[in-house]
């Protein structure tokens, strides 16, 4: 095969059939991906379309299960990043890899030492090189300043400037780069992309950003559920065809669909004028306002960063500093910690159940009877048979598949963890239980056992809010849907409003609001 492809001449690298399989979910499913020469090559998809672990295997930080890249007529495979690196191809990474406690010059040079002698630092060399590349990225900094103490876009700017220091660069994958940027930072950006690309470098541009897409891209890639979609140049199309085929319209869950006059059901909670400030000036979340009914499903849509977990934790005590009211059942609540808020009716389902939903050296009855072991207290102990009596009635009610409830809790599948996390929020038997990304990380049948248990406890009154990425759920499970962007409410939807193409068009909205200056 490696003698037999022939590459394009404007083509630099071609990635063919590329399959990443994690486990639970199959990342990418045979993706081609032609990466054009001295081209913004921009791709996008929805969160968790595949786009991020792409640029991965090109940039050698992982490793593809299935399929083949090719640089020219060469079959290339990098075991690592340094050998992507020798071909030329840098990353700048959505999460920032920086080192807060060095200097800015040292960051700029890690990895890439220069030296005088066999084994001594050139730190001369290393800081004039590093203020010629802040220069020409207009963004002068003290060479000697801790980059930790630097605000985001700060260091931001760092992390394209160790890309820049190489003279051998080829190809940039720029992840995300602008979502800490101001816009007058992101205009110097996509000036020195430009002359990047007309010195003939190759770009990879994933933003969220469609108005960045349609100003500074060539040409499109759009990504779906880990599988190409299409491919276009930029001048032939526009928002609306990129948000049709990113949404694609097919559903896979059934419509929520109740006949409820939501105006004559009582309102359980009223938030008004929340705000979560960020370090360096800003909101995480932005004034922002809304309430939830009695047994309503209340679903919170947008994009990564877009302040959604941020809601969930100001509501569960974990950012004492937030201001703003959160009413509960007429009186305001005065959140001081996650036991009171508990103690208040509120229940989490955390987004990353393994890190912040079960402890993993313990079995599935004392994950699932955590979080309400105040209930089972008699006197001084706890009341093991009570304890067991509930968690055994949680199992049956939630359907976990569990031969055993003393078994290790990693001896159970993915969905049915997730379902011992759901049963844990349960059984400290909340007013108010709040989902973030439920169904993440499990595969389609589990997930339609979770929608049947959001279902079946909204009936019953429990109020529930969902935070979710993907969209078909969020139209599927949700009685109204508010959409953030950059922490403030750019949409509210209900009923028949809510659609796949509105809510992605809400989301983009608050990208076109100028950052304020920190």
């Amino acid at each position: 095969m490696g003698e037999t492809y022939k590459c394009r001449e404007d083509v630099f690298l071609h990635a063919e059939k590329i399959s990443k399989i994690y486990p639970g979910t199959k990342a990418l499913d045979e993706v081609s991906f032609d990466l054009l020469k001295g081209k913004v090559n921009v791709l996008i998809g929805e969160n968790g379309a595949g786009k991020s672990t792409l640029m991965k295997m090109i940039a050698g930080i992982e490793q593809p299960n299935e399929g083949k890249m090719y640089i020219g007529d060469k079959e290339v495979f990098f075991k690592n990043t340094t050998e992507a690196r020798k071909h030329g191809i840098g990353i700048i990474h959505q999460e920032l890899s920086l080192f807060p406690n060095l200097n800015v010059y040292q960051n700029i040079y890690m990895n890439k030492e220069k030296t005088k002698g066999k084994v001594a630092l050139d730190n001369k060399q290393h800081m004039e090189g590093a203020k010629k590349v802040l220069e020409r990225l207009e963004h002068p900094l003290d060479l000697h300043a801790k980059v930790g103490e630097l605000r985001v876009g700060q260091q931001q700017m760092i992390e394209i400037a160790r890309n820049l220091v190489e003279d051998d660069l080829k190809v940039l994958i720029m992840d995300e780069p602008t979502s800490s940027l101001s816009q007058q930072e992101v205009k110097v950006l996509f000036k020195i992309m430009r002359e990047l690309t007309a010195a003939g470098i190759s770009i990879v541009y994933i933003s969220h950003r469609l108005e960045e897409i349609m100003e500074i891209g060539d040409h499109v890639t759009i990504l779906r559920d880990g599988r190409y979609v299409a491919d276009a140049d930029v001048k032939e199309i526009d928002v609306p065809w990129i948000v049709h085929q990113m949404t694609g319209g097919a559903k896979s869950y059934p419509k929520r669909d109740r006949e409820v006059d939501w105006n004559k059901v009582e309102t359980v909670l009223e938030v008004k004028d929340l705000c979560l400030p960020k370090a360096g000036g800003g909101y995480l979340v932005d004034h922002l306002d809304f309430e939830l009914k009695k047994g309503e499903v209340l679903g919170i849509y947008g994009l990564m960063g877009a302040g959604r977990s941020e809601v969930f934790e100001c509501l569960m005590g974990l950012h004492p500093e937030h201001t703003g009211q959160v009413i509960m059942n007429g009186k305001e609540l005065h959140i001081k910690s996650i036991s009171r808020q508990i103690d208040n009716g509120f229940a989490l389902i955390p987004e990353d159940r393994q890190a912040q939903g079960l402890v993993q050296t313990l079995d599935i009855e004392k994950n699932c009877a955590l979080s309400a072991l105040k209930r089972y207290k008699k006197g001084p102990f706890l009341d093991s048979r009570k304890e067991a009596e509930k968690v055994e009635q949680e199992i049956k009610d939630i359907q976990i598949k569990v031969a055993d409830k003393k078994l290790p809790i990693l001896s159970l599948s993915g969905g049915n963890q997730q379902k011992v996390v759901i049963g844990k929020g349960i059984l400290t038997e909340p007013k108010i239980l709040l989902m973030d990304e439920p169904s993440r990380g499990i595969d389609i049948g589990a997930k339609t056992e979770v929608f049947d248990i959001i279902n079946k406890y909204a009936e019953e009154g429990l109020s529930i809010i969902v935070i979710s990425s993907e969209l078909q759920e969020i139209v599927s499970i949700a009685d109204r849907v508010i959409v953030l962007s950059n922490g403030i409410k750019t949409g509210e939807f209900y009923g028949d409003e809510i659609q796949q193409d509105t809510l992605v068009l809400a989301s983009y909205k608050g990208h076109h609001i100028e950052e304020k200056e920190s």
